[in-house]
This record gives structure tokens, C-alpha cells and sequence, in this order.
């Protein structure tokens, strides 16, 4: 059994701002009814760009409603930069916290105020989540992408499948994309598994697995020394990236990038790889 925070039970019993707004500005929707959590967000500016309401209509378990009615309090008085900025941790976080197999519910409320603020920005036009628009798909029983796992992987600092799964849904129902979500958390290294190759990989994974290299076996090298790296972006083999603290402008930078960071990255995942700093 999950235990509710107390908060948690006061918006799923009295939900604020359960309903629609006829005359929205923006309206955001994500989900679907099929894989069971659904939620349509609808926003009402004021002259200074400011949210006047917000209300939604969910279909979904108790913590999907508690996280939405958590946004739309959440969200009222602020512009819509500022509520672009709003995380999922954060909507957990306003309710006290929530158990870590209904944090993807928290993630369907960001994801909602996302494709609301697209929506206005793009003319009221409908938004498909780019992830969805983009990626593979992982869970064919949920419909979840390779680049929503990659994401929430990153912003939640998320190492396990278990975990994927409580923040996405991904391998919550038949199981047979665990192995799938396994090699997304450990590109090529998963224990008992065969790795992918490089090349076989999709665009989105391939930037993931440089990522966690650069990431994991190259950045903290360099912070001994006072210095990092940061991914910047890949066109096919090419990467781009940018020479941090100490790193930055030392006489040595040019032997750094090429005869260890770049080494390191074609022994690890493509031989062909090459690397370039940008400023």
C-alpha cells in the first residue's frame, strides 16, 4: 500500500480547478485514456501575459489528479516563462511528496503545461511532444518513446529500470522492453546483455551514449585537474563540444580534446568518431 502525504489526499479529495475554460488561451493535452492516465490543461491569460486561471480535466488514479490540481494552484499568477520552468520533481514536491511508482504523474502535469505553452506560442495550433514526434517507440503497451526514457534519465538522475518505469510507465505493464530501457540506462554496458553497436544505435541514443561517456569515464578525469567538458552537439560522427574551467584556454587544451577525450570516445563507442571544441 502507498502512503499519501496528506496534501496528496486533500487535492485528490477537493481537486482544485477540476474543469475547462471555454474561452482558453492555451490548452495543453497529453496521455491517453487507452494506457489509463489522460490530462487536458487549460490556461487564461491576463493583459500582462500573466496566468489569470487554469483548469483541467483528468482521467487517471488519485495521484494524477492531486498533481494536476497541484499545477493549476501552482502555476496562477505566474507568466508563461516562468511556468516553463516548473518541474515534475516540483509538482511532487508541492504535495509533500510522491510515492516513486506515481511519479509519473507528476511528469504528466509538466508535460501538459509544456504543450499548453507550445500551443499558444505556436497560434492555438495542436502540439505533438517532440519526444513523441521524434523518437522510437520503447513500450509499445504505453507508448513511450526512446527519447521520453532518455529524458527522464536525465533529469531525474534516474539508474535503474524500476526507476524509468515509476517516472515514465515504460515496462510497467508486459514487460518486454526492459531490456530495451536497460541498454537506454547503459548504452552498450548492461551486465548480461548484448551490446547495441554504436552505429545501430538511433540518433537520440547515440547523443545519450556520448553523454554518459563524456560524463562518466572523461568529466571526472578533467575535474581533478579543475577543469570539465560539456556535450554540445553531434552531426553523424562529429562532436561538438566545450573545454570547461581549467580546461578552458589552457596552452594543453588541443592535446586534452583530441588525445584523451576524443580517444577515450572512439574506444568506447565508434572508431570513427571525432571531436572538436566551440567556444
Amino acid at each position: 500500500m502507498w502512503d499519501y502525504t496528506d496534501k496528496v489526499k486533500d487535492h485528490f479529495k477537493n481537486p482544485r480547478n477540476v474543469g475547462s475554460i471555454p474561452d482558453a488561451d492555451a490548452v495543453g493535452e497529453v496521455g491517453n485514456i487507452v494506457c489509463g492516465d489522460a490530462l487536458k490543461l487549460f490556461l487564461k491569460l491576463d493583459k500582462n501575459g500573466r496566468i489569470s486561471d487554469a483548469k483541467f480535466q483528468t482521467f487517471g488514479c488519485g495521484s494524477a489528479i492531486a498533481s494536476s490540481s497541484a499545477l493549476t494552484e501552482m502555476i496562477k499568477g505566474l507568466t508563461l516563462e516562468e511556468a516553463a520552468k516548473i518541474s515534475n520533481k516540483q509538482i511532487a514536491d508541492f504535495l509533500g511528496g510522491l510515492p516513486e511508482e506515481k511519479m509519473h504523474c507528476s511528469v504528466m502535469g509538466m508535460e501538459a503545461l509544456e504543450a499548453a505553452i507550445k500551443s499558444y506560442q505556436q497560434g492555438g495550433k495542436p502540439v505533438v511532444h517532440e519526444e513523441d514526434a521524434d523518437g522510437e517507440i520503447v513500450c509499445k503497451c504505453f507508448g513511450v518513446t526512446d527519447k521520453k526514457i532518455l529524458r527522464a534519465i536525465k533529469e531525474n538522475n534516474l539508474h535503474t529500470v524500476d526507476e524509468v518505469t515509476h517516472f515514465t510507465k515504460a515496462g510497467g505493464a508486459c514487460g518486454k522492453c526492459r531490456d530495451k530501457i536497460a541498454r537506454l540506462l547503459n548504452p552498450g554496458q548492461c551486465a548480461g546483455l548484448p551490446p547495441k553497436p554504436f552505429a545501430a544505435m538511433t540518433p537520440v541514443q547515440k547523443m545519450h551514449a556520448v553523454e554518459e561517456v563524456l560524463r562518466r569515464e572523461i568529466a571526472p578525469q578533467l575535474n581533478a585537474d579543475g577543469g570539465s567538458v560539456e556535450f554540445v552537439d553531434m552531426h553523424g560522427l562529429e562532436i561538438k563540444v566545450k573545454l570547461l574551467g581549467m580546461c578552458k584556454g589552457c596552452p594543453s587544451a588541443g592535446l586534452t580534446l583530441k588525445s584523451f577525450i576524443e580517444k577515450r570516445l572512439r574506444e568506447l563507442l565508434d572508431p570513427g568518431i571525432t571531436v572538436d571544441a566551440v567556444d
